[in-house]
Parts: C-alpha cells; structure tokens; sequence
C-alpha cells in the first residue's frame, strides 16, 4: 500500500528532526536511517531532504558543520539545536494527540466502546 504524501509531508521535518535527536549526521546517513527505522516504508530522497534541512536551519531548529568522512571528502552534518529539541517535543505531543483522536475515530470513538 502507497502511503497519502500529504500524510508524510507534514510530518517528514518531525522525523528529521528525531533522526538528528540520537545524533548528528550527514544527509544519505539519514536518508538511509529513516528507510530503516521505517521497515522500508519511507524513501526520502535527497531532492526533498535538503530543502527541510535548509528549512529548519532557517528557523534555527537545526545547524549544520564540515566533517571528515572515511574516503577524505568532507561531509555536511547536521546537529539539532536546543531549540530543535524543544520544537521536537512539541511535535511529537502534538502527533500523539492528533493520532490518538484519528485512532479513537476509526474505532468508533470513546463514546462508543464497547457499544
């Protein structure tokens, strides 16, 4: 089953952000986590990954630095912010509550239970 894009999209900068929560790390590491940490559900491409970094850069979510890499090619890392972490929060408060009211709806909602 595809998945609706508009479902992903708005969320797609909260997984980033997670991604960079347990560390830094450089664009195809993330590309590729978040492949894994899905069971193969979401392919970000780079087309779409560099934009929302450079998006949460601007709000000041996320900064980025040259690093070394194994071949010798510096690489562009990405850190989250304090700031980064305390929107992070927020998102995922405001995932659960979101997804927690879809769920109870698909359910029948809490009026209906056990009805």
């Amino acid at each position: 089953m595809e998945l609706d894009k508009g479902l992903v999209s708005g969320s797609m900068g909260m997984l980033v952000m997670k991604l960079l929560a347990d560390g830094d790390k450089y664009g195809y590491e993330m590309i590729e986590e978040l492949r894994r940490r899905s069971d193969n559900t979401f392919h970000l491409k780079a087309g779409t990954l560099y934009p929302l970094l450079h998006g949460l850069e601007e709000k000041g979510l996320v900064t980025a630095y040259e690093g070394e890499a194994a071949a010798g090619k510096p690489r562009r890392y990405y850190h989250l912010t304090n700031q980064g972490r305390r929107a992070l929060q927020e998102k995922e408060a405001a995932w659960d509550a979101y997804a927690g009211a879809v769920t109870r709806v698909l359910r029948g909602g809490a009026c209906c239970a056990g009805v």
